[in-house]
């Protein structure tokens, strides 16, 4: 069955499991793209990324986030609004920045899935 072909509040399997993973992510952590695909053992940043993008809103979609620890683009306020709330390490924007918004500080809200339940799909 293709995605065209899919009821319209029906998930592709990959998707629903991405989506999960990303609900998984504790409050003030974050995991990239690669991260996701590579805790899933399927697929790949971009396929997660365009998961997320086609399927992310329902779910903490901050938390998912680029390598380079870059806010979201067109989500950046709405990303940091969220980032803050939940007390996310960010490292300060330097003046070359564009915007001169802060970027995630990866080293310390970096989530390696610690703790997730056993028997992950």
């Amino acid at each position: 069955m293709s995605e065209q072909s899919l009821p319209a509040d029906a998930l592709p399997e990959y998707a629903e499991r991405v989506l999960d993973v990303a609900e998984l992510i504790p409050p003030g952590r974050v995991m990239t793209y690669g991260d996701v695909a590579e805790w899933l053992e399927e697929g790949g940043p971009r396929q997660v990324g365009r998961v997320m993008a086609l399927y992310g809103g329902a779910v903490p979609w901050w938390r998912v986030i680029r390598a380079d620890g870059i806010l979201l683009p067109g989500h950046e306020l709405e990303a940091l609004s969220h980032y803050c709330a939940e007390g996310t390490p960010l490292k300060e924007a330097s003046r070359a920045s564009e915007g001169h918004l802060p970027r995630v500080d990866m080293k310390r809200a970096r989530w390696d899935g610690g703790g997730r339940a056993e028997g992950h799909t």
